[in-house]
């Protein structure tokens, strides 16, 4: 069987794989450049609309991120609209919503308004909603009762923006993003191959050959593996990566028989939670009914909605478990909000006593909800991977990406990966022109996807 040989080969046709692959064709002067997927589409995994809470995560009410990662996440977050925008997707990809941070009693409420003194010079735009604005704007979440004549008595009071972009279909995205990299230049190769799951990456006299569980080879200069999990599940076999392991945690969503929010309404975080706050979302692929969640469960599975057990060995082998790790649950369980909150997500799975313990929680966000509102969104929600440190024995937050200097890189990126797809798309890019020698349109890739400073 001949093997195909390519500049770039990128594994795995979610959101990150496609911002790379759009990126590589349309402002460097790589002759070809390829992406394989798993499965028969695009996006089928965490990047389906349905996998995600379709934010765009700004910074601004984002109550876990500090003002510096605010002024990462807000340049990313502008290349995600401004993409959409350049090719007229607003509306049918990107949308546009009011968004807030809602504080509830005495402590949010004070944290609240510290923190948009804080972030208003960043973010200009947002505003300070009291209880009487909020009753304008999200009537539910003030009153206590359905007929809206008994306010909640706890203080409250929102950070927040009307008009600007927030929500996009992420899937729909990935679509684009693809589409539009291989109309990019008739001159370029820009294949995209489905049904191609990786199965082994070797180097061969200084190219990586890639090949797949078909039996199909795949030859390349340079490697990037955006898949998930499967990113340090494939670096573990080339023998990268083994000082750190992957716990794999599923985000499960409830859905309203109606609509209940007129935007977003996101919580205060609990800085001891590595996990993101419950919030509410008017779902776009839902006809506006709310989206609550998510929850946070640990799987021992690399995907869902795949088949039972279908990675199960993948990820216990992605676990890596040792000494080391088991430190890293122990030292995570010992914290009593910790471990509550580990024991009520899982009861949040449990049919029959589910509704009703979730809905104490989403009564936070609306006073009025009760069970009869809402339902357990079945096959909503994915699996993120968070990556374990063993070395120092610690969770690694955010995005991890491995990067041994051989033409290779291995990407794990949880929430939120797809709001940074196009700026890490962007590091790995200036990377590979680097390492390549290739030439990078630089004055039109900041001119179409940025700001310039």
């Amino acid at each position: 069987m001949n093997t195909k040989h390519y500049d770039i080969v990128i594994v795995g046709g979610g959101i990150s794989g496609a911002a790379l692959f759009y990126e590589i064709a349309k402002y460097t002067d790589a002759k070809s450049v390829c992406m394989l997927e798993k499965y028969e589409a695009l996006a089928t995994l965490n990047t389906k609309g349905t996998s995600n809470s379709q934010t765009i995560h700004v910074g601004d009410i984002e109550t876990n991120y500090t003002l510096e990662k605010a002024k990462i996440t807000k340049r990313t977050a502008k290349m995600i609209e401004k993409f959409c925008l350049q090719y007229g997707l607003e509306e049918k990809v990107m949308f546009a919503h009011q968004k807030m941070a809602l504080g509830v009693g005495d402590k949010e409420v004070e944290f609240i308004k510290n923190r948009y003194n804080e972030f208003k010079e960043l973010f200009p735009y947002l505003e300070l909603w009291d209880k009487e604005q909020l009753k304008e704007l999200e009537p539910k979440v003030v009153y206590a009762d359905k007929e809206q004549t008994k306010e909640r008595p706890e203080p409250i009071v929102a950070m927040g923006a009307k008009g600007e972009y927030t929500t996009v279909d992420f899937g729909k995205m990935t679509e684009e993003l693809a589409k539009q990299g291989q109309k990019a230049d008739e001159n370029k190769v820009t294949d995209i191959f489905f049904n191609s799951e990786v199965d082994l990456i070797e180097q061969v006299d200084g190219k990586s050959i890639v090949t797949t569980i078909n039996g199909d080879k795949f030859s390349a200069d340079f490697v990037v593996v955006n898949a998930g999990a499967h990113s340090l599940f494939l670096a573990h076999k080339m023998g990268y990566g083994k000082h750190m392991g992957s716990l794999s945690m599923a985000g499960s969503f409830y859905i309203t028989n109606g609509e209940f929010l007129n935007g977003k309404v996101y919580m205060v975080q609990n800085p001891k939670l590595p996990f993101a706050a419950l919030h509410g979302d008017p779902d776009i692929l839902c006809d506006g009914k709310t989206r609550f969640g998510p929850t946070a469960l640990a799987l021992l599975v690399l995907e869902r909605y795949k088949g039972i057990g279908s990675t199960f060995g993948q990820c216990l082998k992605t676990m890596n478990i040792d000494g080391n790790i088991i430190k890293i649950f122990w030292d995570l369980l010992k914290d009593s909000d910790i471990r509550n909150y580990v024991f009520k997500n899982f009861l949040f799975e449990v049919p029959g006593i589910n509704k009703g313990l979730f809905v104490k929680d989403a009564r936070k966000i609306v006073p009025s909800l009760s069970t009869d509102d809402i339902e357990y969104a079945d096959g909503f929600g994915g699996v993120r991977p968070q990556v374990l440190d063993k070395d120092k024995q610690k969770l690694m937050l955010g995005e991890a990406s491995l990067n041994p200097g051989n033409g290779l890189i291995f990407n794990m990126t949880p929430s939120p990966g797809a709001t940074s797809c196009l700026g890490n798309a962007e590091r790995d890019l200036r990377y590979i022109v680097d390492y390549m020698d290739l030439t990078f349109d630089e004055e039109s890739f900041l001119n179409d996807l940025t700001d310039k400073e």
